[in-house]
C-alpha cells in the first residue's frame, strides 16, 4: 500500500486487498462443494441400508428396491438381532477389538521410541522393515498362517481344538502383527518431533531408557495415542477375512464375520441383512463420536509439528 493510500477502518480490520479476498472465497468455495460432493457420496450407501432396514421385505417384493412406498417399521432389526445372535458376537468383536489394541499400540509405541530417540546402525531399516510389511496382501499368508496355526499345539484347556486354530488368540495375534507397522511409522514420525533435548536431561538426571520411554516420551503423545486408537478400533472391529479364516464355531465370531449367519442358503431376506449391519455400524460410529476431539487434535499437532 502505497503512502498517499488513504487507510480506511475497512484495510485496518481486514489487511488483504479486495481482490485477493475474492479470490481465497472462490477458492474455498471449490473445496467445500468437494467436500459436501465426497460427504454425500460416503453417505449414500449408510442411508440406503438403513431406509432398506426399515421397510418390509414384502413391501419391498410388491414395490421394488427403488421405491418410496409402503409401510416402515423396526421388525427388521428385532429379527435380525433374536436370529443371528448379535448380543454374542458384540462380545466376542470386544474379546478381540481391546486386547489387539492395546497389544498394538504398546509394541508399536516401544519400536517407535527405540528408532525415533536412538541412533543405532538398524533403526532406519528396522523402521522400513515394519513400513513395508504393511504392503504385504493379507491373502498371501493365509495358507502359511492356517497351517503353522493348525500344527503349534495348544493345552486343551485354553483351547478346544488343541491348537491356535477355533481361538481368539490367531485372530489377535494377526491383527496385532499387521497392524504394528503402520502405528510404528505414525509414533516414529511424532517421536521425532519431540525435542530431543527432554530425554537428554532425563538422561543426565539419571532416567534409565524405561524411565524415559514411560514418563517422558508417553505422556507427551497422548494425542497421537489416541488418534491412532481411533483408527484402529475401526480397523480391527470391521476386520472380516482373519475371524472368518480361523474361527470355525460360530459362537466365536465377531460381529463382523458373524452377520452372514443372516444369509440363508437358498434365499436371502437382504431387507433383514441391512437391518443387521445397521447395528455393526453403531459401535464404531460411538466411538469416533467419544474420541473425535482427541482424533482430531492428534492429527492437528502431528501435521504442525511434522
Amino acid at each position: 500500500m502505497s503512502s498517499n493510500t488513504l487507510v480506511t477502518p475497512d484495510h485496518i480490520a481486514n489487511p488483504i486487498p479486495v481482490e485477493t479476498r475474492g479470490r481465497v472465497k472462490k477458492r474455498h468455495t471449490g473445496t467445500h462443494l468437494l467436500l459436501i460432493a465426497l460427504a454425500v457420496m460416503w453417505l449414500i450407501p449408510l442411508l440406503w441400508t438403513l431406509y432398506t432396514a426399515l421397510r418390509p421385505k414384502a413391501e419391498t417384493d410388491k414395490y421394488g428396491y427403488f421405491s418410496v412406498g409402503g409401510v416402515y417399521n423396526f421388525d427388521n432389526f428385532s429379527n435380525a438381532w433374536a436370529q443371528a445372535g448379535l448380543g454374542t458376537y458384540f462380545v466376542n468383536s470386544v474379546i478381540i477389538t481391546v486386547p489387539t489394541v492395546l497389544l498394538t499400540l504398546l509394541f508399536a509405541s516401544m519400536m517407535a521410541f527405540a528408532v525415533s530417540r536412538f541412533s543405532w546402525r538398524f533403526n532406519i531399516t528396522l523402521l522400513i522393515m515394519f513400513t513395508a510389511g504393511n504392503l504385504l496382501p493379507p491373502q498371501v499368508l493365509a495358507a502359511p498362517l492356517f497351517s503353522m496355526f493348525k500344527f503349534i499345539p495348544l493345552p486343551l484347556s485354553i483351547s478346544d481344538s488343541g491348537n491356535f486354530l477355533n481361538t481368539y488368540y490367531s485372530v489377535i495375534m494377526v491383527n496385532t502383527a499387521f497392524q504394528i507397522g503402520f502405528c510404528t511409522f505414525v509414533l516414529s514420525n511424532y517421536m521425532k518431533a519431540l525435542p530431543q533435548e527432554l530425554t537428554e536431561a532425563a538422561l543426565v538426571d539419571g532416567a534409565g531408557v524405561w524411565k524415559q520411554y514411560y514418563t517422558i516420551v508417553m505422556p507427551l503423545c497422548r494425542p497421537a495415542l489416541a488418534a491412532l486408537a481411533t483408527l484402529e478400533v475401526i480397523f480391527i472391529y470391521n476386520e472380516f477375512f482373519w475371524p472368518l479364516l480361523f474361527i470355525q464355531s460360530g459362537s466365536r465370531l465377531p460381529i463382523t464375520t458373524g452377520i452372514k449367519n443372516l444369509q440363508g442358503q437358498f434365499f436371502s431376506d437382504y431387507n433383514l441383512i441391512a437391518a443387521g449391519a445397521t447395528f455393526t455400524i453403531i459401535p464404531t460410529l460411538i466411538i469416533y463420536l467419544l474420541l473425535q476431539r482427541h482424533f482430531v487434535a492428534g492429527l492437528t499437532l502431528g501435521a504442525s509439528k511434522g
